[in-house]
Parts: structure tokens; C-alpha cells; sequence
């Protein structure tokens, strides 16, 4: 425990083309060589163009409907208990944090699926936890919500 005060909640900037915060979360996630204008341009541009042409909906939106549909709302810490054994232990996710989760889910998902581009991957990927419910992100999102479920009966160890 630090004791020069609590740090400050930082917060996501404006992305500068969609003016989104989610947006910007996004690219900076996908950023590996950390040239961002160079990501900015072609996981942000490019995958909205995607999207547009295979739905003829607004792409932040379904960006923001996909990101919302994978969100956890209950994961499982590890827990000891009082003999010394250890329990998986269902605990709620605050907002931020399952955000966050959703957005790595995400890009997970679209770097497994087969594509011939990443733009195309992550665009298909979004469409589908978007409107049709499915894909690897969803999946991995009710298998939490499973083992949170089958570990309800050690709720009372929080």
C-alpha cells in the first residue's frame, strides 16, 4: 500500500477521426509497434469502411453494441479460505474493468479467426457479437458467466 495518496482514474482520450473514447481504447490495445497513426489508420478507418458496406449501420455503433454485448458483468477471483484451500470465488466486475476484458475478448477473437487481413477479421468479428450473438468473444464471455454460476456456492468466502 502506497502512502503517498490514491492514484487517479485515468480516462480514455477522444479518438480524433470518430471523437470516441471506445474507439481510442480500441487502437491503443491493437498498437504493438506503437506507431499510432499508423494503427489509427488502419484498424480504425479501414474496418469502419468493412462495416459499413456488410451492414449499412453507423460502425461506432456497432463497435459499442459489440463491445456492450461481450462485457462481463461476474468473473471468479481465487480465494483462500480459513484450512488453508483455495476457492474459486464469484465476484462482481466493475464496469471499467469488464470494458476493458471486452475490448481484449475481442481483438483475441479476431486475431484467431481466419481471414486474409486483420481489418477483415476484427470487422466480421465485430458484426458477429454485434447483431448475430456469436463468435469466439461471446463464447468466452458465457463460459465466465458459467463458472461464476458453478462456483455460486462459494459466494459466502468474499
Amino acid at each position: 500500500m502506497s502512502r503517498r495518496g490514491t492514484a487517479k482514474k485515468k480516462t480514455a482520450e477522444f479518438d480524433p477521426i470518430s471523437c470516441s473514447r471506445v474507439v481510442n481504447m480500441l487502437v491503443n490495445r491493437m498498437m504493438e509497434t506503437r506507431k499510432k497513426n499508423h494503427w489509427l489508420i488502419k484498424f480504425s478507418i479501414e474496418p469502419r469502411l468493412d462495416i459499413e458496406k456488410k451492414t449499412k449501420e453507423n460502425p461506432v455503433s456497432i463497435l459499442r453494441q459489440a463491445i456492450l454485448r461481450v462485457t462481463p458483468r461476474v468473473g471468479v477471483k481465487t480465494r483462500r479460505g480459513k484450512n488453508g484451500k483455495t476457492y474459486k470465488v464469484p465476484v462482481a466486475i466493475p464496469l471499467p474493468q469488464g470494458i476493458l476484458l471486452a475490448i481484449r475478448w475481442l481483438l483475441e477473437a479476431s486475431r484467431k479467426r481466419s481471414g486474409t487481413s486483420m481489418t477483415s477479421q476484427l470487422s466480421s468479428e465485430l458484426i458477429d457479437a454485434a447483431s448475430k450473438k456469436r463468435g469466439k468473444a461471446i463464447r468466452k464471455k458465457e463460459e465466465t458467466h458459467k463458472r461464476a454460476e458453478a462456483s455460486r456456492s462459494f459466494a459466502h468466502f468474499r
